[in-house]
């Protein structure tokens, strides 16, 4: 620190450099690990600015501790004035039933498709293949991948049609 005062800039950023692992396992022990990185940064930011106030003729290790110590009590009260709130026992929670549902449905009606039909829809309609790329996946010419989708579309229109009649 004595160096960094007397302008040897290799020296400031060595000291900064060598501080953080000292300041981690400092700060690791008493905050939550989430407020201990910031807390580092508090710290080296203090020395950065107090640095002229540091008297090279005393110890490093206590006036470092000392800011370390205040910048600690810094984030406990921090923690104290956090509004946390009790959970209300009526969390809503997202429905996903219809979207399971019709999943399942589809999945069930993708299997009553023949198998080369129910592939190239799932590729191309479903994960978004481009028609080569689903050619090239299943070893299919792009004709027949179009002819495939097509013809399976249509079936799963009859599919449903009839299921929708049977109610």
């Amino acid at each position: 620190m004595a160096a960094a005062q007397a302008g040897d800039a290799n020296a400031y950023r060595t000291l900064l450099t060598e501080l953080i692992p000292w300041l981690r396992r400092y700060f690791v022990r008493r905050l939550p690990s989430a407020m201990s990185e910031d807390a580092v940064q508090d710290v080296l930011m203090a020395v950065h600015e107090k640095r002229h106030t540091y008297d090279p003729s005393r110890p490093f290790g206590p006036w470092l501790a000392a800011i370390a110590r205040y910048k600690w009590i810094d984030r406990l009260r921090a923690l104290s004035v956090e509004a946390t709130e009790p959970l209300d026992d009526n969390l809503s929670v997202p429905d996903h039933e219809e979207a399971v549902v019709a999943g399942s449905t589809f999945h069930d009606l993708l299997a009553r498709l023949k198998p080369a039909q129910a592939e190239a829809i799932r590729l191309v309609k479903v994960e978004g293949y481009s028609v080569e790329e689903a050619s090239q996946a299943t070893g299919q010419s792009v004709s027949l991948i179009k002819v495939n989708i097509h013809r399976g579309i249509k079936r799963l229109t009859s599919l449903v049609l009839k299921a929708g009649d049977a109610k």
